[in-house]
């Protein structure tokens, strides 16, 4: 297939891992029916333990690549996975207090994989070729996930919810097994400086270096706390207007089905575009999307709405992990994809309740404040674009000769961990930068 060419085959192994977890990854899909169902909990002390669980995740996604590059990523890979999944196969056997616990810390060790994962992925690919295959990945993640819920609706049905904690927790020890037998186990101690190499820069200094990075991870904060609303007000606001949940879920599967079939394509076709410029138009394009539901909620308006909302998301989710991974000095290059990841997941823990709380207070002004957050959003990663074009920065040299493993256990050729490339001051892949 030619829009996979040059995604390499640990890329290509780790997707069809990702594949198989997201097919078993369907019990926070079901956690608020299992805790107000069998366990008999308040629908407060429900929305307590979900939300404490999030919050593990974005914690997780926040550090799993700190500990990644610390220790390696396909240590802290397998060990996110190997703590997940024991907590789920656990997990129905626990009284009710260890819940606010156990699922928190199931949660965040699930951060962690994620974090990890995506580390792998910057690491496995070189510089100017990371878009397609974090597109890959995300492709093979959305499709499991297509799979996933169903599967888990039939599971509960036709047995018990704990089931489906069992079931996702023998998936993710499995999934640590493939992940232990394809991922290479040399080079994950932790990569340090050479002795008298000099001190390493901290993170804050690589951040301050590469202005850009720290607008385009703003933007994604604020972009993902609008982007979420999907799942959160916007049921709420369509029910508002005569729309059943049939509606809704037929939405969202818009959402899928065109992800599915369109980001790979995209991703392969822009492969050669300067990437804040297509990140900030998938940002303008997600404010117009819940710009257009301003006038009102019929079918046009919200059909319209999740079609502009989901080409924002083929355009800027995948383009901008790649770009954070291009920008990330080799050192660093797990936490630079942490703060990615968490950005991009904060929208889980902000979305619902501040999302919640405009819409009681004021429904007319929710989808203004939406669009308005995403467009200043878009508008500002144009012009972290055009006020410094994404050049390269130096990075802290690397520990041992060329082409030395990294602590992913990845290869990384060329000095400071870079690929060749021409001295043109930016990848000879962005033009125009």
């Amino acid at each position: 297939m030619g829009m996979l060419r040059g995604v390499p085959r640990t890329v290509r192994l780790l997707a069809f891992g990702a594949f198989l977890n997201a097919v078993v990854s369907f019990t926070f899909v079901y956690l608020f029916l299992y805790l107000t169902g069998p366990r008999g909990l308040s629908v407060a002390q429900a929305g307590v333990i979900s939300g404490i669980g999030g919050i593990g995740l974005v914690a997780g996604n926040f550090t799993g690549g700190w500990f990644g590059d610390r220790y390696g990523h396909r240590r802290m890979l397998l060990a996110g996975a190997c703590a997940s999944g024991v907590a789920l196969v656990t997990l129905p056997l626990l009284p009710v207090a260890a819940l606010y616990a156990v699922l928190p810390f199931a949660q965040y060790a699930s951060g962690v994989v994620r974090a990890a994962d995506a580390a792998l992925v910057a690491v496995s690919v070189p510089e100017g070729g990371r878009r397609q295959s974090f597109a890959l990945t995300r492709f093979a993640s959305n499709g499991g996930f297509i799979v996933g819920p169903p599967l888990g609706a039939l599971v509960a049905d036709r047995y018990s919810y704990d089931w489906l904690f069992l079931a996702d927790g023998l998936g993710t020890l499995l999934f640590a097994a493939y992940a232990a037998v394809i991922l290479p186990a040399r080079g994950t101690a932790h990569t340090g400086p050479a002795p008298g190499s000099g001190p390493v820069p901290g993170l804050w200094q690589e951040l301050r270096a590469r202005p850009a990075v720290m607008v385009l991870l703003a933007a994604i904060v604020c972009v993902d706390l609008v982007y979420r609303q999907q799942y959160s007000t916007l049921p709420v606001f369509l029910a508002d207007h005569g729309f059943d949940a049939q509606f809704y879920g037929w939405l969202i599967a818009v959402n899928g089905g065109v992800i599915l079939c369109l980001e790979l394509p995209a991703a392969h076709v822009l492969r050669s575009r300067a990437p804040l410029s297509i990140v900030g138009a998938g940002l303008l394009l997600v404010g117009l999307g819940y710009a257009v539901l301003i006038p009102g909620a019929g079918v046009l308006f919200a059909v319209t709405m999740m079609l502009s909302l989901t080409a924002g998301e083929i355009l800027y989710k995948t383009t901008a992990t790649a770009y954070v991974a291009d920008q990330a000095p080799a050192h660093a290059q797990g936490r630079f994809q942490s703060l990615d990841a968490g950005a991009s997941i904060s929208g889980q823990v902000l979305a619902p309740p501040l999302g919640g709380a405009l819409y009681v207070a004021s429904p007319a002004l929710l989808w203004p404040v939406c669009a308005a957050v995403a467009c200043a959003a878009g508008v500002a990663v144009l012009a972290a674009r055009r006020a410094a074009p994404e050049s390269r920065v130096p990075t802290a040299p690397r520990t041992g000769p060329p082409g030395a493993a990294t602590p992913s256990g990845a290869c990384v050729p060329g000095p400071a961990g870079r690929h060749p490339r021409p001295e043109t001051g930016s990848p000879a892949h962005r033009p125009g930068g």
